[in-house]
């Protein structure tokens, strides 16, 4: 997709801000706390639905104003014009799609394919298994039709059976909820495993632009229960006494992870600071590969305050490689990186100075 207008009102230091990049690498500046974060973080709100920096009472909406507001529009894979809009009043969230209200928000962020990269990502690796969780399951979202429908069935099953399991009901009475779990949750885990095993070789040629030192990256996926002792229905059920002692499920694809496992890292050797965030950006990078390997056409990528993350050389590696592709690039920074010249050269210049953004 490709990215050509982008309005943003009352987000955080943007009042009313105008975006409209070009087609390749885009760079947009500003010292700390200017709005460069704000501006990407306005990108991700329409393709995730939500912030990668909190809740939306964590100051989203700009100090005294109603509400905020979000409108983009650009031209998908097909060559088609689209648009859509999002607005919070600090309830709920509006969403409006090619001039109609949308379903939900699951319907618009289904048609915006936005993969982004900035200070907090490497909470990938570092941080709990929602985070990769989330990552899993935008790319089965965007690339596997079955996904949603059985990702929606597991999630209605699990919040009744939590809520019933409050209740301290007869352990009968969890049959029915269990088995919905089952079929369901059988059908995710496949599908999460499949994902994994195809992103695998992906990651591994892309990690090794990135750290060729630590040997061929590899994938692990934890299902969220013990999958090869026992099916999940069993395991449910070994679970119950414990499941009505704490009043919710402790096991199931609600519980499932992953992990980069790397040759030059034997057991529980964990990565440097600097290899976490590399290694995550290594995977952000190869799922944007392989959903264009899938859909034919790159998401769009952005990539907040990454100089700042990277030393030179890896710097050039990552922007390389995305622009090699062809994808559309937001890059922010408080100063153009040196390297930005030649074939690495922004198409276009942007400059955020207290909520103000200019094209230089």
């Amino acid at each position: 997709m490709r990215l050509t207008r982008l309005d943003v009102q009352n987000l955080r230091c943007l009042a009313d801000v105008r975006f409209e990049p070009a087609a390749g690498l885009n760079l947009v500046t500003g010292g700390n706390g200017a709005g460069k974060t704000s501006l990407v973080e306005a990108i991700h709100l329409l393709g995730y639905g939500r912030s990668f920096r909190g809740r939306v009472r964590d100051g989203l909406v700009r100090s005294g104003q109603p509400a905020l507001s979000v409108y983009a529009e650009w031209v998908d894979g097909q060559g088609r014009s689209r648009r859509a809009g999002l607005r919070h009043s600090g309830s709920d969230w509006e969403a409006r799609l090619d001039g109609a209200t949308a379903p939900s928000l699951t319907e618009l962020c289904a048609e915006l394919a936005i993969v982004s990269f900035e200070p907090g990502s490497h909470e990938l690796i570092a941080g709990g298994a929602e985070h990769r969780r989330r990552f899993l399951d935008w790319a089965l979202f965007h690339v596997e039709p079955s996904f949603l429908p059985a990702w929606r069935r597991y999630a209605r099953a699990l919040k009744q059976r939590n809520a019933l399991l409050k209740r301290g009901p007869p352990a009968s009475a969890l049959d029915p909820w269990d088995q919905e779990l089952v079929d369901s949750g059988q059908q995710l885990s496949r599908l999460r495993a499949d994902y994994l095993a195809r992103l695998e070789p992906v990651l591994a040629a892309t990690a090794a632009e990135f750290l060729p030192e630590l040997g061929q990256a590899g994938l692990s996926f934890l299902p969220g229960w013990r999958q090869t002792d026992h099916p999940l229905a069993d395991a449910l059920l070994l679970a119950r006494d414990r499941d009505l002692a704490l009043g919710y499920t402790n096991v199931g694809p609600h519980r499932a992870d992953w992990r980069v496992d790397y040759p030059a890292l034997p057991g529980k050797e964990a990565l440097s600071r600097g290899q976490e965030k590399l290694t995550a950006l290594a995977c952000i990078l190869a799922q944007a590969r392989a959903f264009a390997a899938d859909r034919g056409e790159w998401p769009l990528v952005c990539l907040d305050d990454l100089a700042s993350e990277l030393d030179q050389t890896h710097l050039r590696h990552a922007l390389s490689a995305v622009l090699d592709s062809g994808a559309q690039v937001i890059l922010t920074a408080t100063e153009a990186p040196g390297i930005l010249t030649g074939p690495l050269a922004p198409l276009a210049r942007f400059h955020v100075e207290r909520g103000q953004l200019r094209q230089v």
